[in-house]
């Protein structure tokens, strides 16, 4: 596995070593990209032949994968999006699994970073870094935790030329007591085509498909707006974990195949 070290310009990038391709012809590589003084973000790169859109994915939970220079995971290899980057790839789409900033690289991670200014100059920097090379559009994709940051950052970048071309929220935060959950958040701001992929019997008490109906009237400016919904699959351990409904089990080539579909379909 070869690791990229990305400089303050975010113009060059530097490879060290050997790069022998990973999931067949999808190439996988480790990014450290500078976004704040003193602070880089990490990011699990998967560059598709072709791609006609970029899919930045945030994991749930407490979002610190600990990403090793080669790619391995100390936390969340299972998580649905982490565990289906492959399956984006193979849809055509560029990826990059987001790993939290070197400065919350230790408990609680992401808890309570989700919603704050420097985690929307961290996601921006790497969209500008993304659209470096191949300035085709780029799309947040969250799921569970991970729809907060995703929404949270498309709201305060909306209308901002260094923001994301799209958004997708799965199995999204509908109601939370701690935290603000995504329909709080000010969505009517959003004129970009957003994309919203719940199971139906998703348990998690954070995830109530009943409360879909709330976010998608929100969603009043959207340019395109769609919910897609999804039904069976395996139900197995913690009704908010990734190999529960809540983590698509046993429908994955589905569900991404329909979201990948839907984000080319412009």
């Amino acid at each position: 596995m070869c690791r990229f070290l990305a400089f303050p310009s975010l113009l060059t990038a530097i490879l060290l070593g050997s790069c022998p391709p990973a999931f067949g012809q999808v190439v996988q590589r480790v990014v450290d990209l500078p976004t704040r003084p003193g602070v880089t973000q990490r990011v699990l790169y998967l560059g598709a032949a072709n791609a006609q859109a970029t899919v930045i994915l945030f994991p749930g939970g407490h979002g610190g994968l600990q990403l090793t220079p080669d790619g391995d995971f100390g936390w969340g290899k299972g998580n649905f999006l982490v565990r289906t980057r492959k399956q984006f790839a193979d849809h055509g789409l560029t990826v990059a699994v987001l790993d939290a900033p070197s400065d919350r690289q230790r408990e609680p991670y992401l808890e309570g970073f989700r919603q704050r200014p420097e985690h929307v100059t961290d996601i921006q920097a790497v969209i500008a870094w993304l659209k470096q090379p191949t300035p085709v559009p780029v799309w947040l994709v969250g799921t569970s935790r991970g729809t907060q940051s995703a929404a949270f950052v498309a709201t305060e970048l909306s209308g901002s030329q260094g923001g994301p071309d799209g958004l997708v929220l799965t199995s999204t935060i509908l109601v939370d007591a701690k935290s603000r959950p995504v329909p709080a958040l000010p969505l009517e701001k959003l004129t970009i085509p957003v994309l919203v992929v719940h199971h139906e019997q998703d348990g998690c008490k954070a995830c109530p498909y009943s409360a879909i109906p709330r976010l998608m009237e929100k969603l009043q400016a959207a340019s395109r707006k769609e919910v897609l919904t999804f039904k069976g699959g395996l139900n197995r351990g913690d009704p908010c974990e990734a190999m529960a409904y809540h983590g698509f089990n046993g429908l994955e080539d589905e569900v991404v195949a329909k979201m990948a579909n839907w984000i080319q379909a412009r």
